[in-house]
């Protein structure tokens, strides 16, 4: 597959997730078979006024490339301004994302994210002046609307179309549901049947079947795995597995448990031990969910800072797990 000039391996991707899709998992997701990676959300307005922690979202390494950084913002000036001015010359990137689907009220209440969806003009014009900006390609992601009332996904997909974007990420729940309810994958069929440019699926892929379902019954181009990921990178190797014909096989206990570990391995490395240990201990969680007495195993690692201690509860549980 092919998003403006940038090659991919394969039409599975990782979405977007703040606090999730930092460089560590990117990374992992990347090694597991994902096509194409999308950053953690960054704010334009921080990157334009020089936010040291803002700058820090935007670092990227070889290992997880191609990778899309996805920039978040409703000022159509600054958003060109940080294309052309810090991400244009970067080689380390491949596409810039723009974000009109985060739901999250400190995110909207600013008008950004899916707030943008309430402003079609506006919208239309930050897509417009952020294309011309760069050389490289510019995706956006947007949900169905702002509510049931109001569901303009499909004008959003036009407008930006029409403004030069190389494909559209459609999230199946208006700003409303935020991430509850279902999914309504025929939504994404209509953004697909009424325009040309490649379209991403996003929405309730949890399984596998979940991924090849969704690219049958919508037609999209490519899917967007977000929470189906998270404790769970090899989705991605499973879904291309069964693409390709292949026999399904899901994860052992002792590569979910290695994987934590060299997870929160590479996190520490990036992060430093104590920030690491920290931002792990939701990613662990999910790792260990549904596994026999993980609770307890869970409510121990929150209290604990050492990451090799850590590791060492991790491994006499592998060792409780085999027995």
């Amino acid at each position: 597959m092919k998003i403006g000039n940038v090659n991919l391996d394969n039409n599975v991707f990782l979405a977007p997730m703040a606090g999730v899709s930092d460089m560590a998992f990117r990374i992992i997701c990347r090694q597991m078979g994902a096509g194409l990676v999308f950053s953690e959300m960054v704010s334009a307005k921080g990157m334009y006024y020089k936010d040291e922690k803002t700058k820090e979202l935007t670092a990227i390494d070889e290992r997880e490339r191609p990778v899309a950084l996805q920039i978040f913002g409703s000022d159509p000036d600054i958003m060109s301004n940080i294309v052309e001015k810090y991400l244009n010359e970067r080689e380390d990137l491949d596409i810039i994302d723009i974000n009109m689907g985060c739901p999250a009220p400190k995110i909207v209440k600013n008008g950004d994210g899916c707030a943008l969806m309430k402003d079609p003009h506006l919208a239309g014009e930050i897509m417009k002046k952020v294309v011309r900006a760069t050389n490289k390609p510019v995706t956006v992601k947007f949900r169905m609307g702002w509510d049931g009332k109001s569901r303009n996904g499909i004008e959003i997909a036009k407008i930006a179309e029409a403004s030069g974007i190389s494909a559209v990420t459609v999230h199946a729940r208006t700003r409303d549901m935020f991430y509850s309810g279902k999914a309504d994958w025929n939504f994404i069929k209509e953004v697909k049947e009424s325009i040309s440019i490649p379209v991403i699926g996003n929405g309730d892929i949890f399984q596998p079947e979940d991924g090849l379902r969704m690219l049958d019954e919508t037609g999209c181009d490519a899917i967007s795995i977000g929470r189906g990921s998270m404790g769970n990178p090899w989705i991605f190797r499973r879904i291309i597995n069964l693409m390709n014909g292949k026999e399904d096989i899901p994860p052992t206990d002792e590569e979910i448990i290695k994987m934590a570990i060299n997870h929160m391995n590479m996190v520490c490395n990036l992060k430093g031990e104590k920030t690491g240990v920290r931002e792990m201990r939701k990613q662990l969680a999910w790792y260990l969910k549904g596994m026999r007495k993980s609770n307890e195993i869970k409510n121990s690692i929150n209290t604990i800072e050492d990451k090799n201690q850590i590791i060492k509860i991790l491994m006499d549980y592998l060792t409780y797990l085999s027995t």
